[in-house]
């Protein structure tokens, strides 16, 4: 079984918090019969939601990023079995430097 990362606790971690504080202010809007938390609590709530999952696809864009540059470099090496070393090294920064 694989692990979970701790960029996805955290992230399920915020969702699960914005799932309660809607359910909390909805029943307290119901019970006092106002509408104002959704003025405060919510966009607060929601703001911190948006936060956390726009870093958390940065976070996994750039890590794919990563694997397919690599994966590139050696499929590229595997095409061309006399290329040296530093010839591949030299591939792999100017494949780095495109994105």
């Amino acid at each position: 079984m694989k692990a979970i990362t701790t960029s996805k606790i955290i992230l399920l971690g915020i969702f699960l918090l914005t799932t309660f504080v809607v359910i909390f202010s909805c029943r307290q809007m119901i019970l006092l019969q106002t509408y104002e938390p959704l003025l405060y609590l919510i966009p607060a709530v929601f703001t911190e939601l948006a936060a956390a999952t726009a870093s958390y696809y940065w976070k996994a864009k750039n890590e794919n990023k990563i694997k397919i540059v690599l994966g590139a470099v050696e499929r590229f090496q595997k095409n061309n079995p006399e290329l040296t070393e530093p010839q591949v090294r030299i591939i792999e920064a100017m494949i780095n430097s495109l994105s």
